[in-house]
């Protein structure tokens, strides 16, 4: 199938289940790369439309996706008169539960739900059945939790049927995504296949965090580089997991993102 720019129109099937805002090139036709940006615990599709936005990357076609189920407020300590007004705060999981050894949210609560609609519906259904893309064509840029799925569906992909394009010198598709950035987000155990004899996911990571992550602790880099061939990792000069705040955290990560651009 020929590849083709996607249109709005082409999206409209995954509402109510998917909410997407799309933040197309500056002349749409330019489009060579699609970047999938998924939002942090509590947030919502609209702040990673504007990084989008204020990242421009050329020729990428940026779709930001709400998580599938909301938050409730008081979970993330918001007044009262937050609960009143419509929904803002989103989640990943397939449920809410919390973790039996520090009381806070579980950070693997099961994400088939969301595999299915992001990986199944937005991905294999909408941009490479209906437009015609690869998943080679593909970027996944991810925070907190939604770095977590960014990695898992990276994972879940190796399991995915092999197709070889001759056209492109035997070339295999399918498999891998172009790349995929996780910010203090870790690999949920429950999206590693459990083959004993699987391969390694060929999706190139790249994961950033700050010295004190508890998410991507030294274990939590081991397991990544147990599942994945290429493996990335900047740790940051601050404590925390936050999003960049200024050149020095960014770079990397775009650095990252014109390397991927220009491969394949």
């Amino acid at each position: 199938m020929p590849t083709r720019v996607p249109k709005p129109d082409d999206f409209a099937h995954l509402e109510p289940s998917l909410k997407i805002s799309l933040v197309f090139p500056e002349v749409p036709e330019t489009t060579t790369s699609i970047l999938i940006l998924l939002h942090g615990l509590g947030d919502s599709e609209a702040s990673f439309a504007a990084f989008a936005k204020n990242i421009n990357l050329p020729g990428v076609l940026s779709i930001s996706v709400r998580g599938i189920s909301p938050l409730p407020p008081a979970l993330l300590g918001l007044p009262d008169t937050d609960v009143a007004g419509p929904t803002q705060h989103f989640h990943w999981g397939d449920d809410l539960t919390l973790s039996t050894t520090t009381g806070d949210l579980d950070p693997d609560p099961g994400f088939s739900t969301a595999e299915e609609l992001v990986l199944g519906r937005l991905v294999r259904d909408t941009l490479v059945g209906t437009c015609g893309w690869e998943t080679n064509d593909i970027l996944l840029f991810g925070f907190g939790q939604g770095g977590s799925l960014a990695l898992g569906l990276s994972s879940r992909l190796r399991t995915s049927e092999k197709v070889v394009d001759v056209t492109e010198g035997e070339r295999t598709t399918g498999i891998a995504f172009k790349g995929a950035v996780s910010i203090g987000g870790q690999l949920p155990f429950s999206m590693i296949p459990t083959l004993t004899m699987r391969d390694k996911a060929r999706t190139p990571v790249l994961v950033c965090h700050g010295r004190n992550s508890e998410s991507l602790d030294n274990d939590a880099i081991e397991v990544l580089n147990k599942e994945f061939v290429d493996v990335r990792e900047v740790k940051w000069r601050k404590p925390d997991d936050g999003m960049p705040k200024n050149r020095e955290e960014m770079l990397p990560i775009m650095q990252f993102f014109a390397e991927r651009l220009r491969a394949w």
